[in-house]
């Protein structure tokens, strides 16, 4: 058949079909779009990137200079306060201390000192032993992958740079993963068991406001010497970041301000997110160049909002512990009556009556009442404290996602799905 005959041209490796009088090649536009870099968009995706660290940070320029204060006598050989970091999720945290390790780390380097900075993720590095193995590698202590004990590790550490007289300044991400995982014997180590010439100064990074309250008080004694608060960022502070690297990673003319404004309004509702804004910028780009638009419009960021909540949904519910999710099942079950919100006694109540349905034992309601802040901060549940005057107060909740969402997905969970009503 005619339709059949099909030519074939070899160009550097790449086969190209073309069909006479038939259909074109489904992959043939998308090559060419890639290979055309004027139609598109993204011509530097690396810039987009939440990890990559810029050589200016926009209007964090205070949070810098509070924590090289905090850490400026690690310059004299010193051993700096411990530091606790906080604030929300996108507020720069991760960036100031990286930004502040590498120029500090290039100033030892240069004088020579025995000085090294150590930046370690709790939740990539996952287990004790590699958090040690990534501290012990940034210190020049060999250690192998695997294979040994959490203690021989920290020995290896310890004696290590006690006899190459090294000092080290620690930066833990993350650091409420580590204590909610394992509780925070190796923060106590790693606080109290150097001695002599050598220290270990601990930067402790958390976007969880209630993490303190699991810590040992020994150990918030000496993990929270110092404390620096990160406030969310405006809208137009937002804006600016974008700004800067739509001119690092679009071509030119394809963002208008009108885009980079409604990127940055959006994500300012959200906790001042700088990752939201990013991701939002990101997703509407990719968006448009799928569209073959050569321009990103505010219909691309309307859409890549929709596209970005259901994926976000769909992680933090499939990775929450077994609890958490009880939680979450127990408000949109008492809740759906009423304006929605549910009071402390009634949540709980529910709670422990769903655990006794599954033969598993409830937690305190202490403990509950964190999951439910923990839950809030995700942007899971939202909580108002009301108050009774002098009968008292109580937290009402509410669930802020769909419920039709979370029987989606807590459906394809054999024991979860027995309690969806």
């Amino acid at each position: 058949m005619n339709r059949r005959n099909i030519q074939i041209h070899n160009d550097e490796s790449l086969i190209v079909y073309r069909k006479q009088g038939g259909r074109r090649d489904p992959l043939e536009e998308i090559i060419e779009t890639v290979a055309n870099p004027k139609t598109a968009v993204i011509l530097r995706p690396e810039y987009l990137r939440t990890d990559y660290i810029p050589n200016e940070l926009p209007h964090r320029d205070q949070q810098i200079r509070a924590l090289g204060r905090s850490l400026a006598p690690c310059l004299r050989l010193t051993k700096p306060s411990n530091i606790f970091v906080y604030g929300k999720t996108g507020t720069g945290k991760t960036a100031v201390c990286r930004y502040v390790f590498g120029r500090f780390s290039r100033e030892m380097l240069e004088k020579g000192s025995q000085v090294r900075f150590a930046y370690v993720n709790c939740r990539i590095a996952g287990t004790e032993y590699r958090i040690l193995a990534e501290i012990c590698a940034a210190a020049g202590v060999s250690v192998p992958f695997t294979g040994l004990s959490k203690g021989e590790v920290f020995n290896r550490l310890v004696d290590g740079i006690s006899k190459m007289g090294m000092c080290l300044v620690v930066g833990l991400d993350e650091i409420d993963v580590l204590v909610k995982t394992y509780g925070d014997n190796l923060l106590y180590e790693l606080t109290r068991g150097f001695a002599g010439e050598s220290w270990v100064s601990i930067v402790g990074i958390s976007n969880d406001l209630m993490f303190k309250e699991r810590l040992d008080p020994r150990v918030l004694s000496s993990l929270s010497e110092e404390e620096l608060v990160f406030p969310p960022y405006t809208a137009s502070e937002l804006a600016d970041i974008l700004r800067e690297r739509v001119v690092l990673a679009m071509r030119p003319g394809s963002v208008g301000d009108d885009v980079v404004g409604l990127c940055a309004a959006l994500a300012a509702a959200e906790h001042g997110d700088a990752r939201r804004a990013l991701d939002l910028l990101r997703v509407s780009a990719e968006l448009a160049e799928r569209n073959g638009s050569a321009k990103v419009g505010e219909q691309h960021v309307r859409q890549a909002q929709i596209t970005i909540e259901r994926g976000r949904v769909q992680e933090v519910l499939s990775s929450l512990p077994l609890h958490s999710r009880l939680v979450i099942l127990s408000v949109m079950s008492v809740s759906r009556s009423g304006d929605g919100y549910t009071s402390s006694g009634s949540l709980y109540a529910r709670y422990r009556e769903l655990c006794g349905r599954i033969g598993l034992e409830p937690l305190t309601d202490r403990r509950v009442s964190t999951l439910v802040s923990e839950l809030d901060m995700l942007g899971i549940v939202s909580c108002d404290l009301v108050s009774f005057g002098r009968h008292g107060r109580t937290r009402k909740t509410r669930l802020t996602i769909d419920p039709a969402e979370v029987k989606a997905i807590f459906g394809k969970d054999e024991l979860l799905s027995s309690l969806l009503e």
